[in-house]
Order: structure tokens, then C-alpha cells, then sequence
């Protein structure tokens, strides 16, 4: 893994993370993970798609949302005492990430955490105002204007208390990120040039 270029983008809702990641894979010609984790860490795992895509927003040791989805298994854990299905799912994402960061280059969701310490990961956080985000997620997301705003501030909740509780660290600090991009400021396009600019002053491959 140490070999490989690796971007790690975190980002706030609406902010454009993603499409800046896509952009960059694009422009260094290597696979962008987003939703494909999801996929094939529930196909690994045998744990239902949802539970993958909607994990920020469970409570840890959420066991009714389990069984509200009809997706526990009682006996899959029962082992292990005070784990929940938040900290399997981890555990398999985890998995799932340093696999495909060993594979070769490439642009990732989040992981800054996972992959620190490799020394050719590029650890970026995007944010932007609210207004923007809330204008992005509108035509993007299709969220309706008078509760977006309120949605929005709870999903970036949602995150920091996940990635708080796993890595005992602050979501958003600058301390965590090599890079902290305005993406209302700066722009889609000229984010990813920033970050292609300071990808190049990595460490060189190892042979």
C-alpha cells in the first residue's frame, strides 16, 4: 500500500466532494471508489447493501434499526459482547478500503484515517458555505428548499460523530488533512487542479 498514490477525500454534504474526486481520477487516469465499496464490502460480508449505505446515519448499537430492516442476525454477532452491526460494518470497510488502496493508484471517499500511514496518501477535506451546499443538494440531490438546510447540518452531524467515535478524531480538522479546500470559493475544476498540484510533490514511488 505504501507504494501507491492514494487521494483521500472527505467532504461536507453538497459540497461536491465526489464530482472533485471523479474529476481528479479522470485527469490521473485511476479508479475513483465510491459507491463500489459499499457494494462489494455488502457482498463480502453478506450484510444488506442498506445498512452500508446508510450507516452514518445509525446510532451506534443500533439494533432496532436492524430489525426495523429485517436485516439482523442474531446470531452473527452474539459472540462478541457490546459489538454492533456500526462496528462489523466498519470493520469489513476497513477491510475493503486497504485492499483497494494495495491494488494501485487511486481516488477514494473518506479513508484519510485508514491509509495514514501510508506516505503517498492524500488526505483532502472539501467544504463550502451552507448556502451553496444548500443550492448543490437542491438541483443535485433534489432536496426540497425549506428543509434541505436543516437535513444538510444533520447529515455533517452524523458524519463527525462516526468518524469521531471510530478514530477519536475531529472531522473537518485541519490537523487530520493535508489539504482543506473552499470548493464555493475555488471551484470544482480548480479544487481537483489544486489537488493534482500537491499530489505531484508526494513521495516518489517505491520500486
Amino acid at each position: 500500500m505504501k507504494n501507491n498514490l492514494v487521494i483521500a477525500i472527505a467532504r461536507e454534504f453538497g459540497s461536491g466532494g465526489r464530482e472533485i474526486g471523479q474529476l481528479v481520477a479522470k485527469k490521473l487516469d485511476i479508479p475513483f471508489y465510491d459507491k463500489g465499496i459499499i457494494t462489494q464490502a455488502a457482498k463480502e460480508s453478506g450484510i444488506d447493501e442498506r445498512i452500508f449505505e446508510n450507516v452514518e446515519d445509525i446510532a451506534n448499537n443500533s439494533l432496532i434499526y436492524s430489525l426495523s430492516m429485517g436485516i439482523y442476525n442474531p446470531g452473527r454477532f452474539a459472540h462478541l459482547p457490546n459489538y454492533s452491526i456500526n462496528d462489523e460494518v466498519y470493520r469489513v470497510q476497513t477491510e475493503i478500503i486497504r485492499k483497494v488502496a494495495g491494488e494501485g493508484d487511486c481516488v477514494i471517499r473518506c479513508a484519510d484515517y485508514l491509509l495514514n500511514e501510508n506516505p503517498r496518501c492524500v488526505r483532502v477535506f472539501v467544504h463550502a458555505d451552507i448556502d451553496i451546499r444548500l443550492k448543490r443538494a437542491i438541483e443535485v440531490y433534489g432536496l426540497p428548499k425549506d428543509t434541505g438546510e436543516n437535513f444538510i447540518r444533520k447529515k455533517d452531524r452524523r458524519r463527525a460523530s462516526y468518524y469521531q467515535y471510530y478514530t477519536d478524531n475531529k472531522w473537518g480538522d485541519y490537523e487530520n488533512y493535508h489539504l482543506i479546500l473552499d470548493s464555493g470559493a475555488v471551484g470544482i475544476e480548480n479544487a481537483s487542479e489544486v489537488i493534482l498540484a500537491y499530489a505531484k510533490g508526494m513521495p516518489q514511488k517505491e520500486e
